[in-house]
């Protein structure tokens, strides 16, 4: 069993997949802001959890926006077990509107959130990876990284933005054992904060300008609803069960990426177009030795 930090786990989604992670048997960390305060209840919440289902669950103190907080909880983790086998970082926000609408502060903000914050702590834990000769970083992404659905324009960038850091980062740690998958999950408008917490735009005087698709910007949800395929699953659970099942996976055969997708957006099938051009651009830089781009996966 491995010992396992989960970044963002005070939404709904991050909370799931701590608690699926427990249930498997591991040694879970969930890891939210404001423990104490703001998160209180949720973190109350796993903790009851746990303890009904006798389950290695803990809390810790994380904000992805302050590198001191992502090295602190990394320390406590290390120090009370020794290791840090699974980084699951999770922590994401979603919006909603026009893209012009939004400020660039909220535009800087969503990108800090989605990108920057998953650097933050990957700063705090690769070093320990290495140290112990390897371990496993899962990215919770999006197939919008491949596919984009309109009215989503920083969130999209953003979530593609972690995912080419993310691809890199891996081929850059591959040679110290660091396994990296990149779950992309579709849409999932229920069972999760994702669509409920989205952020809308601040300029209302820009919005107000696509006023006239204002009722295509509000089902958007729906509208992505009525896309699942029939007998596709729709509840965010099996995204939950499907990191569970790559953490149980040997190192080194882990896919590269794993997507879950009701709707079938088509990602699979660029990221294997995508997979299949970059083996061919490292083998013409020379760099097979170095690092390997593996099967992109099936969903």
């Amino acid at each position: 069993m491995s010992v396992v930090l989960i970044t963002g786990a005070g939404s709904g989604f991050g909370a799931l997949t701590a608690r699926t992670l427990a249930a498997a048997g591991h040694t879970v960390y969930a890891s939210m802001r404001d423990v104490a305060a703001r998160n209180a209840d949720r973190a109350r919440s796993l903790l009851d959890w746990a303890r009904e289902n006798s389950a290695d669950l803990r809390v810790v103190e994380l904000d992805t926006g302050d590198e001191a907080s992502a090295a602190a909880a990394v320390k406590t983790v290390v120090a009370e077990q020794g290791r840090l086998d699974v980084l699951v970082n999770n922590a994401g926000m979603l919006v909603i509107g026009p893209t012009e609408a939004f400020t660039p502060e909220q535009v800087a903000h969503c990108f800090d959130v989605n990108v920057i914050g998953h650097l933050r702590v990957n700063r705090a834990v690769l070093p320990r990876m290495r140290e112990q000769g390897g371990g496993l970083v899962v990215y919770v992404g999006s197939v919008t990284s491949e596919i984009i659905s309109p009215f989503q324009g920083p969130y999209v960038a953003a979530k593609a933005a972690e995912d080419r850091l993310a691809e890199t980062t891996f081929y850059e740690n591959s040679a110290f054992g660091i396994d990296c998958v990149i779950v992309q999950p579709g849409a999932y408008t229920s069972g999760t904060d994702h669509f409920a917490g989205a952020r809308h735009p601040e300029d209302t005087e820009r919005a107000a300008v696509y006023s006239g698709l204002r009722e295509r910007v509000e089902a958007l949800a729906s509208s992505l609803d009525s896309l699942a395929l029939p007998g596709a699953r729709t509840d965010v659970e099996e995204v939950a069960e499907r990191i569970r099942d790559v953490i149980a996976m040997e190192p080194g055969t882990r896919p590269a990426r794993v997507v879950v997708d009701p709707q079938h957006h088509g990602a699979q099938e660029v990221n294997a177009v995508r997979a299949e051009r970059q083996r061919t651009m490292l083998r013409r830089m020379g760099m097979e030795d170095v690092t390997s781009v593996r099967d992109p996966g099936r969903a």
